[in-house]
């Protein structure tokens, strides 16, 4: 199968390369640019071994214009663009190939959210209802039938795995209180005086809380889509990591299910929505940790009970789940492939 990667020079796109050319259903990678043209892959990423060649004969290992991607008619398309641009670059492939979007373009539906979110209206409004919110545990079925998955975001895919069941459940209402906790590749591979070593080092903040960030809108609503009368406040922090992300998330047990819920019906109700999931690890009353999933496809959740709140914890790899490995995902499930291929499983030591 062939497929093309956009937006090679960040650390999505360089990771979806990685995982692509160990995934073995995978003939050919198309690697697209718009700002290194004709030079070769390996220039771009040191790291790569000569084998990429292997699957990059179609532009003899170097990188190609949008346009040039387009001619070699891939199957699949990964685009790893700015948000309010992915859409519009992706347009020679709209129709022709399966879109897999990483930017925030296709994830909100409603259009007023999104400009509040992103400061303009979506870029491709019209094919808003074509399109599937991708979060592969929760949307398996849909994302097998669509052309165009927009892949979520990292802190939405922590945050949304372990909540979205016990709000199916009926479990939990009213307002939830999330706090994440990201590493700094969270922020991009860009040169942000923010994100600069000596100013992350030994430095931990809160940023954009409440409703202010714009993964918010995103994870309000797919929590709106099952329960109109929640909502979220979430409060996203940065500490001097490299890689990883933690949610802490407190919710309100409804009053009719206050005496019922016990660890065991957590655990009950978890391995209904995700027993059979490759990604999702239920840990019960073991809190996660973000070196767990390091490297891996995975989301760890686990939970404690206390005085009529419950509190959830999920780990994420923000690189891997949070982005390049989900993607990878959700390309899995939708031609059919085994949906564990080419992904880690395993944490690394």
């Amino acid at each position: 199968m062939k497929t093309a990667v956009l937006g090679i020079s960040g650390y999505t796109g360089l990771l979806l390369l990685r995982i692509l050319h160990e995934h073995p259903n995978i003939e050919s990678i198309i690697p697209v640019t718009s700002s290194h043209i004709g030079e070769d892959i390996r220039s771009i990423d040191h790291g790569l071994s000569d084998t990429i060649l292997d699957k990059l004969k179609l532009t003899e290992g170097r990188l190609v214009s949008i346009d040039d991607a387009a001619g070699f008619k891939p199957d699949v398309v990964f685009a790893a663009l700015p948000h309010l641009k992915s859409a519009k670059l992706l347009e020679p492939f709209f129709g022709k190939s399966i879109v897999i979007d990483l930017s925030a373009d296709f994830r909100i539906k409603d259009p007023s959210v999104f400009k509040k979110a992103y400061g303009e209206k979506p870029p491709r409004e019209d094919l808003l209802p074509e399109t599937v919110y991708g979060l592969c545990e929760w949307n398996r079925e849909k994302i097998k039938h669509t052309d165009i998955i927009a892949n979520p975001g990292c802190y939405p895919t922590a945050t949304l795995l372990p909540l979205l069941p016990l709000l199916k459940e009926k479990l939990i209402s009213g307002t939830i209180i999330t706090n994440a906790i990201s590493g700094i590749s969270g922020g991009g591979k860009k040169a942000v005086l923010n994100l600069l070593y000596v100013e992350r080092s030994e430095n931990a903040s809160a940023y954009l809380p409440g409703k202010s960030h714009r993964h918010q809108p995103e994870i309000e609503a797919e929590i709106k889509s099952i329960d109109k009368s929640s909502d979220i406040l979430f409060t996203p922090h940065l500490v001097p990591l490299k890689r990883g992300i933690t949610v802490s998330t407190c919710a309100d047990i409804r009053s009719s299910d206050k005496k019922g819920i016990s660890d065991s019906r957590l655990k009950d109700i978890y391995e209904s929505y995700y027993g059979y999931s490759p990604f999702i690890r239920i840990r019960g009353t073991d809190i996660p940790e973000t070196r767990d999933v390091w490297g891996t496809n995975r989301c760890d959740i686990g939970w404690r009970i206390e005085k009529g709140k419950i509190l959830l914890f999920s780990v994420i790899d923000n690189l891997i789940k949070g982005a390049s490995g989900q993607a990878v995902q959700n390309m899995n499930i939708r031609v059919g492939f085994n949906e564990s291929a080419g992904l880690r499983i395993n944490g690394e030591v």
